[in-house]
């Protein structure tokens, strides 16, 4: 392959935190958005509706997207279980502050489903993901604050690590890339499976040999 291997590979998500997930680490890949309604995928396993997620997602802009320009496609989707419920994007603020009156002085774990598809031989590889998460105690003035940003209205889990959110997260157990919605160390090892060097990614250079 002689085309820029970064070029080649599409990410199917939204996400700008996914997105600079992966050009911190030296990867520079295209965004499609896939448009999934995800609301479609409804099961009390976390790691199954995330890894679910992820499938339609990256099936979805693998069609769409010309084989001539793509080789991969990644698909990735989060939800938290906490308490035995499975939290995916808050469904407004008054939800938002509720999760964090229940989620604060406690922990959750954060998974992450990951999907790559091999666009030319429509192989998939499937993973999950997942990382304890240890809330802050925060108050109800901090929280209401919070939601007021609007930062938690638009993750999983109503919170985020890689921003305002940081300050009311006290520890994790597991990659902390996985709690911002993608785990780096998982994604290498899918390539891997597919028989591309991951540092062959970097800065869109590589020649696939």
């Amino acid at each position: 392959m002689t085309a820029p291997l970064a070029g080649r590979f599409v990410l199917a998500s939204a996400s700008p935190a996914r997105l600079a997930t992966l050009r911190s680490a030296g990867v520079h890949p295209r965004v499609v958005v896939s448009g999934v309604d995800e609301s479609q995928v409804d099961d009390p396993d976390a790691a199954v509706v995330a890894v679910r997620l992820a499938e339609l997602k990256a099936r979805a802009v693998a069609a769409a997207v010309d084989a001539g320009d793509t080789s991969w496609v990644l698909g990735c989707d989060s939800v938290l279980a906490f308490d035995g419920a499975v939290l995916g994007k808050p469904d407004d603020a008054a939800d938002a502050v509720a999760r964090w009156r229940l989620m604060r002085g406690g922990s959750g774990v954060l998974h992450t489903g990951h999907c790559l598809v091999d666009v030319d031989s429509g192989r998939e590889v499937l993973r999950a993901a997942a990382t304890r998460v240890y809330f802050a105690d925060v108050t109800d003035a901090e929280i209401a604050a919070y939601v007021a940003s609007g930062e938690p209205l638009n993750v999983a889990g109503a919170f985020t690590v890689d921003g305002l959110g940081g300050a009311f997260v006290r520890g994790m157990e597991g990659d902390p890339h996985n709690v911002v919605g993608i785990s780096l160390p998982v994604v290498r090892e899918m390539f891997a499976e597919l028989g591309v060097r991951w540092t062959d990614l970097w800065n869109g250079t590589g020649d696939g040999s």
